[in-house]
């Protein structure tokens, strides 16, 4: 079974097509700069020379011609035609309280994602717009819909409640959901295949560190807990993204400093974080660079607040659970960066945390790095949410 697998943003979609009987990624691809001057499509498939067309694409639906254009593209694709996707599963961030799994794309399941776009507006009307292309242009072809919230409708309501007044959870949705929850779900099951345990029996704190950050207790299988709140803006110190702050302080900024919503907003979102800290960069090599190399002060507090923020949740969340069997690093950051995994686990020997700074130089690929003695298991396990979309896409369908 081939599956394409969908991932549109607000000006741009990424792509997959997956062999699912080995689990080969056939064709990959990026298109960007949707509905603005020099639209650009560049797919890559093993084997073959990077295709990339430039060419105005108004919409996601043009994009979306563009990319099956290029999948069954004689001297560049990979397909002879269309027949040959059997599915297509689209990453849709927000599911509401409705969604705890994926579900078959339909008429009811449409409807209510138009009802979510009110709680993500700059992912869910994206995602909805790529669905309704692909629709249009695959009509007969069954699809899909991957939530990035799903992985966490099986937190308990103390941990997802806000000590609001109760009507505006009620009347609102005014509560914690929770985000990269297929990026989490993925690393989870991974780790526990690769320690050969049944995850079940497993206490794994999973540590998404990328551009934007989440962190999520997975006790027994199942997420408890996570960083991520009402919107991805909640939680641990990301690259442009405040995290967790008393929210006072937007009071004081919009009463006391004049701000508007509109310029709060912009900078809790996108000025605010390891950029508003360091005055650098919203890069963490960046960041290293200046705070290692130029001996740049503010770059080290960023990177020192950035650890102590993990640090921190990693310790709450070992309580939250009565322990913790492994802690996984994964994304970009997660994945590639070995000064930032050793200082999100500094001082927490004392849970039976440690990790070995040889084992640990390495980059993007799955393998501890935990020292023999720890009596936690430390591991960095390159996320792969394309694949986990087309499985639950495969699953869904069978």
């Amino acid at each position: 079974m081939k599956v394409l697998v969908i991932n549109c943003g607000s000006s741009s979609l990424k792509y997959q097509l997956i062999n699912m009987e080995n689990e080969e990624v056939l064709a990959q691809g990026l298109v960007e700069r949707i509905g603005i001057n020099g639209s650009i499509l560049t797919q890559k498939i093993s084997g073959k020379e990077k295709y990339v067309v430039e060419e105005k694409m108004v919409n996601h639906e043009d994009a979306i011609k563009h990319v099956l254009d290029a999948l069954i593209d004689k001297e560049h694709g990979i397909i002879k035609d269309m027949s040959e996707i059997d599915a297509v599963g689209h990453r849709v961030v927000h599911g509401g309280e409705k969604y705890s799994q994926s579900v078959l794309v339909n008429d009811e399941v449409m409807n209510y994602l138009e009802e979510c776009v009110k709680l993500a507006p700059l992912h869910n009307r994206p995602n909805i717009i790529g669905i309704e292309a692909c629709k249009k242009l695959m009509a007969n072809t069954p699809m899909a819909v991957v939530f990035d919230t799903a992985f966490h409708g099986t937190m308990p309501k103390e941990a997802y409640m806000y000590a609001l007044p109760y009507e505006m959870y009620e009347k609102h949705g005014i509560r914690k959901y929770g985000f990269h929850g297929t990026s989490h779900k993925y690393v989870s099951n991974k780790v526990a295949e690769a320690m050969g345990k049944d995850i079940k029996d497993l206490k794994i704190i999973t540590c998404h560190l990328g551009n934007g950050g989440s962190l999520t207790a997975v006790k027994n299988g199942k997420a408890i807990d996570t960083t991520m709140g009402f919107t991805p803006l909640d939680g641990i110190v990301m690259g442009t993204r405040s995290g967790s702050i008393d929210p006072a302080i937007v009071i004081y900024l919009i009463q006391e400093l004049g701000y508007s919503v509109e310029e709060v907003n912009d900078i809790l979102n996108k000025k605010s974080g390891i950029l508003g800290v360091s005055g650098v960069s919203s890069d963490f090599r960046d960041i290293r660079s200046a705070a290692y190399e130029e001996n740049n002060e503010r770059a080290k507090l960023a990177l020192d607040l950035y650890h102590y923020k993990v640090r921190c949740q990693i310790g709450a969340y070992a309580a939250a659970m009565g322990g913790v069997d492994v802690i996984v690093f994964t994304a970009g950051v997660g994945e590639n960066a070995i000064e930032t995994r050793e200082g999100c686990v500094e001082g927490l020997e004392f849970l039976g945390i440690e990790i070995d700074k040889d084992k640990n130089k390495v980059r993007g690929e799955l393998k501890e790095v935990s020292k023999d003695t720890s009596k936690v298991k430390i591991y960095v396990v390159p996320t792969n949410e394309e694949l986990m979309i087309a499985e639950e896409t495969v699953e869904l369908l069978n």
